[in-house]
C-alpha cells in the first residue's frame, strides 16, 4: 500500500465552538460536516453519487470529490483524477482497517464510511455529524486571487497541538463529455471538484497561505476554498468553505 505524500502551504478554516445552549439557528456556523467522495468519470456506478452529493451540499455541508486514478486503465483518463487522491483513499482504508478500496465511497468528517450512492445513509450522517461541535474556530480575510494563485491570511482560536491544516482548492461544476471507458458516449456533471490540495503541521494560530490555481481551471469557473483542520488520525475537526 502506498503512503499518500502530500505538500502544502497554509490555509485557514473557519470553525466555531458550539456550546450546549447554543440555538439551532447558528449550528450551521458550529459543526459543518465535510463529505469526501472518491469517484471516477470512468466509474458507472459514480454518476448517481455525484449527483447525490451535490444536491446535500450547503452552508452546513462542505462536498468535496476527489477523482481517484485507478480506473483510468479502461480507456478513459479522468481529466481530474490523480494519484495522490487514490493514495489519499488508501490511507483512510488503512484507518479504518479495510484491505480494499473501492468507488464511489463517501468519508464523513474523517471518522466513517459508506457507497456514496446510499441517500438514506447519507442523509443519517449529516444528522449525525451536524451535532459535533468543535473548539477550534478559524477566519480567513483579505483574500486575493491572481492568475495562478490565491493568497489569504487567517487566524485561528482553540488548541492547535497536534493538529494539521488542510487547504482545498475547488471547482464548482464541469460538464464532460467521456468517449471512452464504462461511462462512453455520456456527457457527466461533476460538483465540487478537488484540483489541489495542500496539508501542513499547524504550528501558528495566524500567518498568511497561497495555493496554486493549476491548469486544468478555466478562467470562467467558480472557485471555493475549504480549509479543514484535522488531527493525526485524520479526524476532521472543523472547516470552511469561502467562494473565491
Amino acid at each position: 500500500m502506498k503512503t499518500i505524500v502530500l505538500t502544502l502551504f497554509m490555509l485557514p478554516l473557519l470553525l466555531c465552538s458550539e456550546k450546549n445552549n447554543i440555538k439551532s439557528h447558528t449550528n450551521a456556523l458550529e459543526s459543518p460536516v465535510i463529505l469526501e467522495l472518491f469517484t471516477s468519470q470512468g466509474c458507472s456506478s459514480c454518476p448517481p453519487a455525484d449527483k447525490l452529493l451535490n444536491e446535500v451540499k450547503g452552508k452546513n455541508v462542505i462536498a468535496l470529490s476527489y477523482h481517484v486514478d485507478y480506473w483510468n486503465y479502461i480507456g478513459w483518463k479522468d481529466p481530474f483524477s490523480k494519484e495522490k487522491y487514490s493514495n489519499k483513499q488508501r490511507r483512510y482504508a488503512s484507518k479504518f482497517n479495510s484491505s480494499s478500496i473501492y468507488t464511489p465511497q463517501i468519508v464523513v468528517n474523517g471518522k466513517e464510511h459508506f457507497v456514496g450512492s446510499k441517500a438514506s445513509v447519507l442523509k443519517q450522517n449529516i444528522e449525525k455529524y451536524s451535532k459535533v461541535t468543535s473548539e477550534q474556530r478559524i477566519s480567513i480575510k483579505n483574500v486575493t486571487k491572481s492568475e495562478n494563485h490565491i493568497d489569504f491570511n487567517y487566524d485561528i482560536t482553540g488548541d492547535i497541538s497536534s493538529k494539521n491544516i488542510r487547504i482545498v482548492l475547488v471547482i464548482d461544476e464541469r460538464k464532460t463529455s467521456v468517449k471512452r471507458g464504462e461511462n462512453r458516449n455520456k456527457e457527466l456533471v461533476n460538483s465540487n471538484i478537488v484540483v489541489n490540495e495542500q496539508i501542513f503541521k499547524l504550528d501558528n494560530k495566524s500567518g498568511k497561505g497561497s495555493i496554486e490555481i493549476p491548469e486544468i481551471v478555466n478562467s470562467n469557473e467558480k472557485l471555493s476554498l475549504v480549509m479543514i483542520i484535522e488531527n493525526n488520525d485524520l479526524d476532521i475537526l472543523t472547516a470552511i468553505q469561502k467562494a473565491v
